[in-house]
Parts: C-alpha cells; sequence; structure tokens
C-alpha cells in the first residue's frame, strides 16, 4: 500500500510541474519581436515623413514600435512613449494630407470595448529594406 500512494504521489507530481515545452514557448518581448521582423533587412535614413497611399498595412508591436509595410519595405517608427502600444488596440491615424509624418498623433481605441485607450505621437519612420 506504502508503494502505491508513492507512486501516486510521484504520478501528480509528473502532472502538476511545467513541461518543458511549455517554458520554451515563452511569449517574445516586442525587440526581439522587432528583431525577427527585421531579420535580413538593413536601415536606411530615416524620414520624418513617408506617404501614405502605398501603405499596405502597420503592425503594432507591444511596448515596442509601429511597423508600416509598403511595397517590400518596412518602415519602423518608434513614438514618444512606445511603452503605451498595446497590439489589442486598434490605431485611428489622423492625417493631414497624403503623408504620415513624424509627431502626428494616433488615436489607440480598445479592440473589444470600443472606448479610448490613448494618443500615440510618431516619431521618425525609419527604412528597412532587403539585402540584396
Amino acid at each position: 500500500m506504502a508503494a502505491t500512494l508513492a507512486s501516486l504521489f510521484a504520478a501528480a507530481a509528473l502532472l502538476a510541474a511545467p513541461s518543458a515545452s511549455a517554458s520554451d514557448k515563452r511569449r517574445l518581448s516586442g525587440e526581439e519581436k522587432l528583431d525577427k521582423m527585421l531579420e535580413g533587412r538593413v536601415a536606411g535614413a530615416p524620414r520624418s515623413c513617408i506617404t501614405a497611399h502605398p501603405v499596405r498595412s502597420v503592425k503594432i508591436i507591444d511596448g515596442t514600435a509601429l511597423v508600416y509595410k509598403s511595397g517590400s519595405t518596412l518602415y519602423v517608427n518608434v513614438p514618444l512613449h512606445p511603452q503605451s502600444l498595446d497590439d489589442r488596440d486598434v490605431l485611428v491615424t489622423q492625417r493631414f494630407g497624403s503623408s504620415l509624418c513624424r509627431m502626428d498623433y494616433v488615436t489607440t481605441i480598445d479592440r473589444v470595448g470600443g472606448a479610448y485607450t490613448g494618443n500615440i505621437f510618431l516619431g521618425d519612420f525609419v527604412p528597412y529594406t532587403r539585402q540584396r
């Protein structure tokens, strides 16, 4: 009977212990996500504005940056307070003209509840292109 109880406790301990694969799947930090996205790309000279029309998508990297995709170029924008970036928010961009520029502001809205969550003031746009 003592051997049976010891086996049950051992089995319970194994089930309660986190698996190695769970710890391997930790969530990447914003910087790690951005580095992975930019692998194989080279930074160009920062720009204060980019033309908004060819921008196909915008990706929010939590607490780090906004990444605008235009053709094969990724423009990385680190706003004034990047720690407020949250990929669960929706960006509402208020442009004045056909360009997105440094110090333009973007309002953030909660994706689920639709509540206002803040403003983001854009920084310079750094273009990243693939090496040839």
